[in-house]
C-alpha cells in the first residue's frame, strides 16, 4: 500500500470532483443549501461558524490568534502528525468537511457547545479534548497528543473558535449536526448492489480497492478501509454512520444526490471491508463483540461473517501501520470515586 510521508494542506473526502478546487466550491455549495433546508430548520439551533478570514478580522488577541490558527492547520493537515499521533493516511477534515464547518458532515463546533457530556461509547462524561483524543485513537488508528498539549490545546481552540456565537447547552436540536442517516432503504442493504454503486459514483477517486489515492506520492482522498484507513473503532465503521456520511456529502459537492438505497448499499459495502483492529481488541473478535456490542457494534459489521466468502470481519490481529502500539486514553476510567445514585 503506498503511504504519505509528505503533509498536504488540500485533503478532503471525495468522490468526483477535480482535486484543486474541492474544498472552497464544497464548503460554498454546502452553506448555501442551508436555505434550501429552511424548512427543515424550523425551531432548530441554526449556527454558521466563522471563517479564517473571520479569525483575521477579530479582536481576538495576536497569540490566541496563532494558536487557532495552528488547530486549523492540524485540522486540515493532520499528516503532519504522522508516526506521532497519526497512523493511518486521514485527516480530521477527511470526515469533517469544510474545515469541519459543513452542515451534515458532523460539523465539529457541535461538540464544542454540547461537552462535557455523557458518551455511551466509553460510559463515562467526555470533555472537549478527550472527544478529540478518541478521534485519534479511532479515526485516525493512532495515539492522542496528551491532555493539555499544545496540539490539543490548538485543537481545542480551534473547536471553540467555530462555535462563536453558538450558545452552551442548547435547549434545541442542532441542525446539521452529525451524519444523519438517510431514510430506511426498500430492500435490505446488500452487498452486490453496494459494489456496483461504490465503483459508478466512488471508485473515481478512492480507487476500486478503496485504496485512495495520491498524487506524486501525496495523498489526495483517503482509503475507506484497509491499512490506511480508520480501525474497526472508529464512529463511521458503522453501517448507519457511513450511510449517512455517504448520503449526506457524497460524490462531493453533489450532497444528496444517492438514492436512500445507495447510499445505504455503498455504506453496506464499504463497511463489510476489512481494516485495522479495534484497539479494545481482547485477542479474541467474539469476545469483543460480546463487551462492546451493546454500546458500539450492534451497529457495524464487526464480528459479522461475510455470506459471499465466509470471511468474519475483525478476526484478525492486524493493527496497521500502529503496530503494538496501545492508545493511551483507551480503556481509560474516570469518575470512580463518586457513589452511584
Amino acid at each position: 500500500m503506498i503511504t504519505c510521508r509528505r503533509p498536504l494542506v488540500l485533503v478532503i473526502t471525495g468522490c468526483s470532483l477535480a482535486i484543486g478546487a474541492g474544498i472552497s466550491l464544497y464548503a460554498t455549495n454546502a452553506f448555501a443549501q442551508q436555505e434550501e433546508r429552511a424548512d427543515a430548520a424550523l425551531d432548530m439551533l441554526v449556527h454558521e461558524p466563522p471563517t479564517m478570514e473571520d479569525l483575521e478580522n477579530s479582536d481576538l488577541h495576536p497569540e490566541l490568534k496563532k494558536v487557532i490558527r495552528y488547530g486549523h492547520d492540524l485540522f486540515t493537515n493532520t499528516q503532519q502528525l504522522r508516526d506521532e499521533y497519526v497512523y493511518n493516511d486521514m485527516n480530521c477534515s477527511s470526515c469533517h468537511l469544510g474545515e469541519g464547518r459543513v452542515p451534515f458532515s458532523a460539523p465539529v463546533w457541535a461538540a464544542a457547545i454540547t461537552l462535557p457530556d455523557f458518551r455511551g461509547k466509553n460510559q463515562h462524561v467526555n470533555n472537549l479534548e478527550e472527544r478529540i483524543a478518541g478521534c485519534f485513537a479511532y479515526s485516525m488508528n493512532g495515539v492522542p497528543p496528551e491532555y493539555g498539549s499544545d496540539e490539543m490545546l490548538a485543537l481545542s481552540a480551534y473547536h471553540q473558535w467555530l462555535a462563536t456565537g453558538a450558545p452552551m447547552y442548547p435547549d434545541k436540536p442542532i441542525y446539521g449536526r452529525g451524519f444523519p442517516a438517510p431514510d430506511e432503504p426498500e430492500q435490505s442493504p446488500d452487498y452486490a448492489r453496494g459494489e456496483a454503486a461504490y465503483q459508478a459514483n466512488c471508485a473515481i477517486c478512492h480507487q476500486e480497492d478503496g485504496s485512495g489515492h495520491y498524487e506524486n506520492g501525496d495523498y489526495v482522498f483517503p482509503p475507506p478501509w484497509g491499512d490506511g484507513s480508520n480501525n474497526w473503532g472508529a464512529g463511521i465503521a458503522r453501517v448507519e454512520t457511513m450511510a449517512g456520511f455517504i448520503y449526506q456529502n457524497m460524490p462531493l459537492g453533489q450532497p444528496r444526490s444517492l438514492s436512500d438505497q445507495d447510499a445505504w448499499d455503498i455504506a453496506y459495502y464499504v463497511s463489510s471491508q476489512e481494516r485495522p483492529q479495534d484497539p479494545r481488541y481482547t485477542g479474541d473478535v467474539a469476545e469483543t463483540l460480546e463487551l462492546f456490542g451493546p454500546t458500539f457494534h450492534d451497529r457495524s459489521l464487526y464480528g459479522q461473517t461475510r455470506e459471499h466468502d465466509g470471511h468474519v470481519l475483525g478476526d484478525h490481529d492486524n493493527f496497521g501501520e500502529k503496530g503494538d502500539i496501545q492508545p493511551w486514553n483507551v480503556g481509560m476510567p474516570r469518575f470512580e470515586n463518586l457513589a452511584e445514585e
